[in-house]
């Protein structure tokens, strides 16, 4: 099954990992990370559908309590404003799969590869384990996938819209969609803090690789919003 899903999602078009950095200095050394540590059940199921979830690193960068040493938040290695979270397999009915334990690490070539996109090792090492394990033969395999598929994305200029007055997440949502000739509003589900800063936006696809109406939603066109400013 893990080998007929690496070639159906294969098909995602190619693309360049340098995409959505605003700038990216790879480290000319990076140490290999720890072994994730599940934060959940091992759990299987049929695949039905994936999520690539976007993570907005100003906001990320801003929020979060010792992240300012790190290669996504110091700014010795760049500026980012959208990172790959994640791409997630979505089971056809209930919770996801998740921790599959193939055993199997990404190298550090191939972590080194991924970094313009994921600008953090250990987030790489823990969605491979938690995520692409369920999907995937091996760590290259999978993230040659997320690759493909996150560079078929085009990003509206979030620092732009950061300055419009009266901002609501359904001004963020056409904007994507303006981007994204064809993409269906509803498969763009944006993910807010509880003061209402953009924190993530999920882009929902069904088994054969389409854009589809997300499970859950977010937040509402009505709903305001703000950007912290990446640069």
């Amino acid at each position: 099954m893990l080998r007929g899903l690496a070639y159906a999602l294969a098909l995602w078009l190619p693309g360049s990992a340098m995409a959505q950095a605003y700038q990216c200095r790879v480290p000319d050394s990076i140490s290999q990370p720890a072994p994730a540590r599940p934060d959940g059940p091992s759990r299987t199921a049929p695949i039905g559908g994936f999520i690539l979830a976007a993570s907005w690193s100003p906001e990320y960068c801003n929020a979060s309590r010792g992240a300012s040493g790190s290669m996504q938040c110091s700014g010795k290695a760049g500026r980012f404003g959208f990172i790959l979270h994640g791409l997630w397999p979505q089971s056809r009915s209930g919770a996801p799969p998740q921790w599959c334990g193939t055993g199997a690490r990404p190298s550090l070539a191939e972590i080194r590869r991924n970094l313009c996109m994921t600008p953090s090792p250990q987030l790489l090492e823990h969605e491979w384990a938690k995520h692409g394990s369920c999907m995937a033969p091996t760590p290259d395999a999978y993230f040659s996938q997320a690759r493909e598929a996150w560079n078929r994305i085009t990003w509206p200029d979030a620092n732009r819209l950061s300055r419009k007055s009266g901002l609501t997440a359904g001004d963020f949502r056409r904007a994507f969609v303006v981007a994204n000739p064809g993409w269906p509003a509803n498969a763009v589900a944006i993910r807010l803090s509880q003061s209402g800063w953009l924190r993530e936006v999920h882009l929902c696809f069904n088994e054969r690789r389409k854009p589809s109406t997300c499970a859950r939603g977010g937040a509402r066109d009505t709903q305001a919003m703000k950007i912290w400013r990446g640069v």
